[in-house]
């Protein structure tokens, strides 16, 4: 008899305090899980940065290669330095000229905008 009395069923604040107990574990575990993908994610942000990086300056370097290679073959064909030179500007600011233009068309559809659309309550412009 001694065994059945010790032996009684949880009583209802202790099965909410084992509830809560159990919430706030499980709260903890998945806020870790989310601090450490957030770091894991931050890491492998600085690789692709730094990656980024680097193959921006291996393009740069080509870039002024190409250029030069311009260069020297205009003096082999006679061409002075002066005139090799000014070809070699001219075709650089092209190159930057066309790409100004590019972000000019990227800054034109602000972020967002599709989303402040729907809250005015606009209708969806008509595709270009």
């Amino acid at each position: 008899m001694d065994t059945l009395q010790s032996r009684r069923p949880p009583g209802l604040g202790e099965v909410i305090g084992r509830l809560l107990g159990d919430a706030r574990g499980l709260a903890a575990d998945y806020a870790e899980l989310a601090v450490l993908d957030a770091r894991r994610a931050a890491i492998r942000l600085a690789w692709l940065l730094g990656s980024v990086l680097i193959a921006a300056v291996l393009l740069v370097t080509t870039w002024m290669a190409l250029v030069a290679a311009g260069v020297v073959i205009m003096l082999g064909q006679g061409a002075s330095w002066a005139t090799a030179l000014i070809v070699a500007a001219v075709v650089n600011v092209i190159g930057a000229g066309a790409l100004a233009w590019w972000m000019l068309q990227l800054i034109k559809e602000l972020p967002f905008t599709a989303l402040l659309r729907q809250l005015r309550g606009e209708k969806p412009k008509e595709p270009q």
